[in-house]
């Protein structure tokens, strides 16, 4: 439903119906949906069945600064609870919001009291990157559960939306980052970094984020080595085999992945379709 689709819901929904269902389903996960279009969805919920539930990532309101942030946890978390009592063939996976640049480990403790221990990522831009995952992981070590994780937002629809890959690298070589839950949202629909025409800029490939997330942590990279291969556009320098995922003469093996994989958690797409016709053409799937 968000752009460049921009399905409207009941569409999205029917999709989402038949992709559960579908010999890819092991590689979907949520479906992201606004906590305002919670009631409107219930009328399509008849698409589902209890071995093929709705899976949802809760998608929160945004808001510029602190002082209505509390009321936003709030709201989400009214629905959430009403959603979860109320209708059959859901299920919530987590909650996604904004952090906006003033709230501070206080406030966020507040916000982790009002939603208690339903996973969190919370979004900053990549130039908070930093502040945000150390944030984020002192509260995890303060808690006896580490329910809130980083949201890092990879592009959109206009060139000036994309971070640059230093800015993504630099995410990655935190050191927090390796212990902190990660997830990525919007310009991933491809595997391979390259040039798109629709925003005249190259956009990130799926492949290279997720990759270069779990090889900076397992090998230490600093960040302009990370940088390297999320600009790498060759797809041959990508290898995956049933022991380990390589890049270049980098590698992990499987159990060491499925280790970092509890970390590197996901990327939203508008599009299911997209990302697995690429991979097909480039024959890794």
């Amino acid at each position: 439903m968000f752009p460049p689709c921009s399905l409207a819901l009941e569409p999205a929904l029917r999709n989402q119906a038949q992709y559960v269902r579908s010999h890819d389903a092991w590689m979907l996960n949520t479906f992201v949906l606004t906590i305002e279009q919670f009631d409107t969805a219930k009328q399509f919920l008849s698409e589902f069945d209890p071995s093929h539930p709705l899976r949802v990532a809760a998608l929160g309101p945004k808001t510029a600064n602190a002082e209505p942030f509390l009321d936003a946890v709030e709201d989400a978390d009214a629905a959430i609870r009403w959603l979860s009592s109320n209708v059959d063939l859901v299920a919530i996976s987590h909650l996604e919001m904004f952090l906006p640049h003033d709230v501070d480990s206080a406030l966020l403790q507040e916000a982790k009291s009002i939603i208690g221990n339903l996973p969190v990522f919370w979004e900053a831009p990549p130039e908070r990157a930093e502040q945000t995952i150390a944030l984020l992981a002192e509260h995890n070590s303060d808690s006896d559960s580490a329910t809130f994780g980083y949201k890092l937002r990879t592009g959109g629809v206009t060139a000036d939306a994309f971070p640059t890959s230093a800015q993504i690298a630099d995410a990655f070589v935190t050191p927090a980052t390796h212990q902190l839950p990660i997830k990525f949202t919007a310009g991933l629909h491809h595997p391979i970094r390259q040039f798109r025409d629709e925003v005249k800029t190259k956009m990130h490939g799926f492949l290279n984020v997720l990759g270069a997330a779990v090889l900076a942590a397992e090998h230490q990279w600093d960040a302009h080595q990370a940088a390297i291969m999320l600009e790498d556009e060759n797809s041959d320098s990508f290898s995956f085999t049933d022991d380990f995922l390589a890049w270049r003469e980098w590698k992990i093996d499987v159990e060491r992945l499925r280790y970092r994989r509890k970390f590197v958690t996901s990327f939203g797409s508008c599009s299911f379709d997209e990302p697995r016709e690429d991979l097909r053409a480039l024959n890794l799937l």
